[in-house]
């Protein structure tokens, strides 16, 4: 396949991912590293870059290829070696540097993948930068006069010391947790993180092992909670923490054994923010929960919407200098952690605020239990925008509330709203519904997949 078509393929809106070395090898990563370098010298936004990596086995290849690449066009590395997604971006806050993180995050074991940032873990996406960089990667780029040097960094303890100092968890009453890494990066980081602490942490998988022996490194996909949710059957503990690969996101599982709803915690989180920086702007996307802005208004705070995404979450949280926010992929982001995601922080702050009550989490998540939701719900249509069309005159015929922020977003006038988007990838769309109660709920959501799959 032609260069062109081979980073046509790999590079997404937000990242760059494909299958290892098939779609993304070592050329071509050398290749990656070489656009990225030029477009940061072409804008004059930094002279070195932080490269850092998860525990594929293809990832010191990458990285080193990457390396070569940039090397090659005048810039200097500086290699951070075995790092969680949020570790890098924390090196890249911390060091100001432009940075690379070489992961597939939660993809199977034969994908690896790129995350690429500014300084200060701005976010770069298709339409910040990385077609431009795609468009240099295609090209056979002259070298520089001189050749970058490489050097090295150690950053985790530095990223638990920043961590502690936002939310301290040496004083937490001594909470029992099983944490499943998932053969991921969260077997480095909680023994880093969570061990400073009185917590009696049990650990699931916390060898490091790109080839996840025991289960995918997808916490999205409730077949991997099971080994977490046979511990809430034998009693092993009042919480459970899943990570995916890279420690990005984290999912809370709580002693029922399912999943912490990612928009009842971020409601709890800004609150958490809002008590600590009153009067703060919060952001959410357009799928979280329409309790999330209620509370945010309650809490005294400003909700603001954005489209689904964490480049645009971290841009809306910059542009508007939020102090938190919040997707229903459980992806959180402070702005104390330079406005990047970060699940370990997350899970901080829900430790803490159990470690101050005595009872479970589903005591502590219970009162942001207002309405049912759907969740995401996937169909495969053959013209997507064809489908859209079709829910939008369909909503249009509904005397709904429409905006078009990210797909269509209707609001009724029983306070049920719904969602549908197009991926960005795949002929798919995606829908969410919610309503005041499950059977509402359902009737909507049967109605509109009706339409769509028609």
């Amino acid at each position: 396949m032609p260069i062109t078509g081979v980073l046509d393929t790999i590079f997404k809106s937000y990242d760059v991912r494909g299958l290892c070395p098939e779609q993304l090898s070592a050329p071509i990563a050398r290749r990656v590293g070489a656009g990225f370098a030029r477009w940061l010298a072409t804008n004059r936004l930094g002279e070195k870059v932080v490269l850092a990596g998860d525990m594929r086995p293809s990832t010191p290849g990458l990285i080193d290829a990457l390396a070569d690449g940039i090397c090659e066009q005048g810039l200097d590395v500086v290699v951070a070696g075995l790092s969680s997604t949020d570790q890098l971006y924390f090196a890249s806050g911390w060091l100001g540097l432009p940075g690379i993180q070489v992961t597939a995050s939660h993809n199977p074991a034969q994908y690896n993948g790129m995350k690429m940032c500014r300084a200060m873990a701005a976010p770069i996406g298709a339409e910040t930068g990385l077609n431009e960089i795609k468009a240099l990667a295609a090209q056979e780029l002259e070298p520089a006069a001189r050749r970058g040097e490489r050097t090295e960094v150690a950053t985790l303890s530095a990223y638990a010391d920043h961590l502690h100092s936002l939310v301290p968890l040496e004083e937490i009453r001594p909470l029992s947790v099983v944490v499943d890494a998932g053969n991921g990066m969260a077997g480095l980081t909680v023994p880093e993180v969570l061990g400073r602490s009185a917590l009696r942490i049990t650990p699931l998988y916390f060898e490091l092992d790109g080839s996840f022996p025991n289960h995918p490194a997808d916490p999205l996909d409730p077949a991997n909670l099971v080994d977490l949710q046979r511990r809430v059957r034998a009693g092993a503990a009042p919480l459970r923490l899943a990570f995916a690969g890279g420690a990005d996101p984290g999912f809370v599982v709580g002693e029922r054994g399912g999943p912490g709803p990612a928009s009842a915690i971020t409601a709890l989180i800004a609150e958490r923010e809002l008590m600590r920086s009153p009067g703060e702007t919060i952001v959410h996307n357009v799928i979280t929960s329409k309790m999330v802005p209620e509370v945010v208004r309650a809490a005294g705070g400003t909700p603001s919407r954005t489209k689904v995404g964490h480049s645009n979450m971290k841009a809306r949280m910059a542009e508007q200098n939020a102090v938190f926010g919040g997707e229903h992929s459980a992806h959180y982001y402070f702005r104390d952690f330079y406005f990047a995601d970060t699940g370990m922080l997350a899970a901080m702050h829900i430790l803490s605020a159990l470690g101050e009550q005595v009872g479970p989490l589903s005591e502590l998540v219970a009162r942001y239990d207002r309405y049912a939701a759907s969740g995401e719900i996937n169909s495969t249509v053959d013209d997507a925008e064809r489908a859209l069309r079709a829910v939008h005159e369909h909503a249009t015929g509904m005397d709904a509330q429409i905006d078009r922020l990210d797909g269509i977003t209707a609001e009724l006038g029983d306070g049920a709203w719904f969602n549908v988007r197009a991926s960005n990838t795949e002929p798919l769309l995606r829908l969410n519904v919610e309503a005041a109660d499950p059977a509402r709920m359902e009737q909507l959501r049967d109605e509109l997949l009706a339409v769509i799959r028609r």
